[in-house]
Parts: structure tokens; sequence; C-alpha cells
């Protein structure tokens, strides 16, 4: 099968999440091509795969301001110049739309993955993105998700089953050239009394929960790491508490590797989340998680056996469980190796799930003529 991955923005996680579905759909044979914009991280990506920039990269999302006049024929006619059997689109782009809309009628099947059916909290294009969910709707003949539970929200919403899948959210956060490090990290985990919570610095994310959880346990000997880009004023006044080591920047393939392999387990205290890959990250890495139940989080976790779940108000069920998860270093290891057994059991599915999906959509008539109506209401 041919197949086109499509992402137009520049955003560094959605290519994280597009290198690893390229990479596990060329392993098992298939004909895996990359559409993209001229700023992609190429780092992400086997150099043995073919890519096409034929979008210049204007913003990383839902901006107005990346609208640029006969860009999106371009694109169209770069991306049918392939030959695909499929096209999926795997991140979110203010162009997408249009290039679908001409795809379509082109008669390609088109796949798109739904990361986030509601915007976060405090997010620059609310509105838009709603707006923007609909329309993509109509214009793809198959979704992806990420969390059973925003399956069953579009299919009460009134999409077909058979237009919607769900797969776990797998991906690593390492590039094609750092993999063979990451695994040796991953099968020498050490338990050293820090905590980790990993990505960028967002409201949404919980850090003010966790910084204030942390203020209520602060064992000793113990310490709170956390790692990623943005600025902690936006999430907390003052300095961070006693204890917290704060490394506000873009962290590199092998720091984020080494901070996984040293870590006690991985904090994900977000107030509202989608679904996030630090969960499969973790147990890749052999570490339990403290995640919050919001969105599809809870799928996630095993409670008890490779985590903790805790609610995602307040700070004292957050700070029983910091504390639980540094009492104990046998049965960290014992929790992390339950998770690495459940990422190994969802990444054996993954690919027969992601396989049915795209047979299923190029065996199938096109959006063109398939989806005119479509009058589905996400809120």
């Amino acid at each position: 099968m041919r197949i086109c991955y499509a992402l137009l923005s520049p955003t560094f996680g959605m290519h994280q999440y597009t290198a690893d579905l390229a990479a596990t759909l060329a392993r098992a044979g298939h004909a895996v091509q990359l559409a993209t914009t001229d700023r992609y991280p190429a780092d992400r990506y086997d150099p043995a795969m073919p890519v096409i920039c034929p979008s210049p990269a204007q913003d990383t999302g839902y901006s107005l301001h990346a609208a640029r006049p006969g860009a999106c024929a371009r694109i169209v006619r770069a991306i049918e110049a392939l030959q695909p059997d499929v096209v999926h689109f795997t991140g979110p782009h203010i162009w997408n739309v249009a290039v679908m809309r001409g795809l379509a009628r082109r008669g390609i099947p088109l796949v798109h993955t739904l990361h986030d059916l509601d915007p976060h909290a405090g997010g620059a294009y609310g509105r838009l993105v709603q707006q923007w969910n609909r329309a993509v709707l109509r214009w793809s003949d198959h979704i992806l998700v990420h969390g059973k539970c925003y399956r069953q929200r579009l299919l009460r919403a009134g999409l077909a089953a058979d237009r919607v899948s769900c797969t776990p959210l797998l991906h690593p956060f390492v590039g094609h050239t750092s993999l063979a490090q990451a695994q040796r990290h991953a099968d020498s985990p050490a338990y050293e009394p820090f905590l980790l919570f990993f990505g960028r610095l967002e409201p949404y994310k919980g850090l003010d929960h966790l910084l204030r959880a942390w203020e209520q346990v602060r064992p000793a000997g113990a310490s709170l790491v956390v790692a990623g880009p943005g600025d902690l004023s936006r999430c907390w006044e003052g300095p961070p508490p006693a204890g917290v080591q704060l490394r506000s920047h873009l962290v590199g393939d092998a720091e984020a590797s080494g901070l996984f392999q040293h870590c006690a387990a991985v904090v994900l205290p977000y107030t509202q989340a989608s679904q996030s890959a630090l969960i499969a990250a973790a147990y890749y890495y052999q570490k339990p998680v403290i995640a919050s139940c919001s969105g599809a989080l809870p799928e996630y976790v095993e409670t008890g056996e490779t985590g903790w779940l805790v609610d995602p108000i307040g700070e004292g069920a957050l700070a029983d469980a910091l504390a639980e998860a540094l009492a104990s270093p046998q049965r960290l290891r014992r929790m992390g190796a339950a998770g690495r057994r459940w990422y190994e059991q969802q990444r054996e599915h993954e690919l027969p799930s992601l396989q049915s999906m795209y047979a299923q959509v190029v065996g199938g008539a096109s959006a063109a003529s398939a989806h005119s109506a479509s009058h589905i209401e996400l809120g």
C-alpha cells in the first residue's frame, strides 16, 4: 500500500507522532511517503523515507496568518503526483481542510487524526478549533483518535462506527538517530529519588497543583524535576518550592532519555488533557506514572499496577501519590515492569489495527461522494 503522511505544520510534537506512524508502516513493508513543510525536523525521521516539501512553513496550527493564495492548490498537485492509495493527515493546520477538499475531489481516500476534540484552556484558537474539527469530519473518509472516550463521543455525535478508529498514543519522544540509545536506557532502568514532570510548561498541565502538592510532601533527600520549554511564571507565582529542579528549555534526546531512565516515576497532573504519549514513554522506560483523571488518561493507567490516578482538582490525592511513589523502590520496579508489558502488548496490536483501518479506507468510497452531509456537533 502507498501511504502518504501529510503534516503541513512544523510543530515538533506532531512530527514526532508522524515519524513513528511512518516508521511502523514502513517496517511492515508499505511504501510510505511524507508531504510536509519546508521547515520540518528531519532528524525525527528515517532518512530512507521519501519526503516532499510543498508547504511553506507559515504557521504551526490554526492561525489565519498562515493563509497564502495558491499554496493549497500546489500542495494538492504535489500529493496527487505521489499517486498515494491513502493520505493520512496527522496534525492540525489551517490549510488541511482546503487540501483535503482538493484531494477528495480527485477520489483520493483520506484519514485524519483528531488529537483534540476540544481546545485547551487558554488556547488562542478555541472557537476556530471546533469549527475546523467539523470541517475535517466532513472531508475525511476516516478519523483516528487516541482515546476510547473520544471515539464514543464521535459516535454519539452521529459519526458512523466504520468511520472512526482508536489506538493508544505510543510514539516516543526521540528522533530516529537516538532510538538505539533510548532502547539501551529503557532496558536498564534506575529508580533514583526524583519525580519527573516532562513537557511544555502550560497552565492546563496542572503545574500549580503539582507544586502545591509537592510543598505538602517535600520528602527528605528527594526532588521533583520539571523539564520542558516555557515560562513557569504562567503557572506559578514566585520561585519554585524547595526541592524542585527547573529545566525550562527544549530538552534534547540524550538529556530526556537520561531523565526517563533514572527517575522514580513520571507525573502528569493535567487539569485538562486529551491524551499524552508520555504515559507510553514512561512505560517503555519501565517507570510508573501518576496521572490525573482527565480526558483519555485513565484509559492508559492500570491503577495500582502501572501507576496512580488522581483527581485533577485539588492536591490531597496527588500529594499522597507523590509520597507513595518515593516510598518503595521495589514497588516502583514492579509497577515499571507491568507498564513495560502494557506498552509491548499495545505495540503488538497497533500495526494490525492501523493496517485494517487503511485497508478499509482504500476499499471504501471517497469523501467527495460519501460525506457531503455531515452535521455533527462535538460540543
